[in-house]
Parts: C-alpha cells; structure tokens; sequence
C-alpha cells in the first residue's frame, strides 16, 4: 500500500504550470496538474491512452476537440486519447486538477515537470 496526501502535490509556480506525479505503476500514472491564473496547457492527445480528471479546485476551460467545455471545483472528465484537449486557467483563483491517464504512451507522460 502507497498512502498520500494530494496537498502535497499542490504546488504552483509563477513562471508555468506544474505538474506532481502521485503514482506510476506499468501504464498508468496519476498526477496534478496546478495552473495560476492565465497559465495553459497546450493542445495534444494521448495515444492509446484515456485520461480521467477531477477538478480539485478553481475554474477553467478546456478545448475538446475545438469544443469549449467549462470546468469548476468538483467536476469530472474523462476524454478518450483519440480525443486533442487543451486547458486554460481562465479565472481569478488557481487552478487544480487531479489526472488519470491509463496506458501511457511513453514515459515522458509519467514526468514531473
């Protein structure tokens, strides 16, 4: 067993977005991706992958293929690696946002950056 706290993978930084690894275990990793007001994550898809994400705090917009899709603090998403997505921390208030991906194509995914 392999017990965290997701606080501790709150982490923002003023220059870009941050993204935590919470776990990685074969083709699965889980993380948080943390976004100050007017930070974004460009667009791109997951291969082989899907991805699951819950929003833990803040507002924002994601681009699913070309559709705007507004997210607040608790919703859910879940987008298919076919699927290009994009986000931006629209708001006031940062933003965080806990993610799934499943059959990760490559280890560059499973990377704190």
């Amino acid at each position: 067993m392999i017990k965290h706290n997701i606080t501790d993978f709150i982490e923002f930084n003023s220059e870009r977005f941050t993204k935590r690894v919470i776990f990685k275990e074969d083709k699965t990793t889980v993380f948080i991706l943390n976004f100050k007001p007017g930070q974004s994550l460009p667009a791109h898809k997951h291969p082989g992958s899907n991805v699951q994400l819950i929003v833990l705090e803040g507002e924002g917009k994601f681009a699913i293929d070309g559709e705007e899709v507004l997210i607040k603090q608790n919703d859910t998403l879940f987008v298919t690696g076919d699927e290009e997505l994009a986000f931006s921390n629209c708001g006031t208030e940062n933003v965080s946002l806990y993610v799934m991906l499943n059959k990760i194509p490559d280890e560059r995914y499973a990377e704190n950056i």
